[in-house]
């Protein structure tokens, strides 16, 4: 029995084409979806700290929304703090401790034995 496998190459160009242009379609509306989360949540941020403020009665205190904001080397500096004092790693006691082992005798740990004398 005798296979023949026909390949029609603008069928499958066009096939790829068509995957590739739904792929970047897919990847860019996910990007922009995010943009907008993103820009949502920041607004939402907002109004939740004008809400606390306000309820604490120093909203009046605030001449402007830029003055709720804080900056990104404020917020990179905050992080870096917080990552810092995490205790990333064991407390270890700092205690070394030096035991000397006895071993009995052997010739496989004499080094005696393995040294040659030469006579001049």
């Amino acid at each position: 029995m005798l296979m023949i496998l026909n390949f029609h190459i603008p069928t499958i160009i066009s096939e790829g084409i068509i995957f590739a242009v739904t792929g970047y379609i897919i990847v860019f509306l996910a990007l922009v979806l995010l943009y907008y989360v993103f820009h949502l949540l920041s607004k939402a941020m907002l109004l939740n700290t004008r809400r606390k403020l306000a309820k604490a009665g120093k909203l009046n205190h605030i001449k402007e929304d830029k003055d709720l904001h804080i900056s990104g080397e404020v917020t990179a500096a905050i992080a870096l703090a917080i990552y810092l004092t995490r205790d990333l790693h064991d407390t270890e006691s700092d205690v070394l401790t030096i035991k000397k082992i006895t071993r009995d005798y052997s010739p496989w740990n004499s080094k005696i034995y393995g040294l040659r004398f030469y006579r001049r």
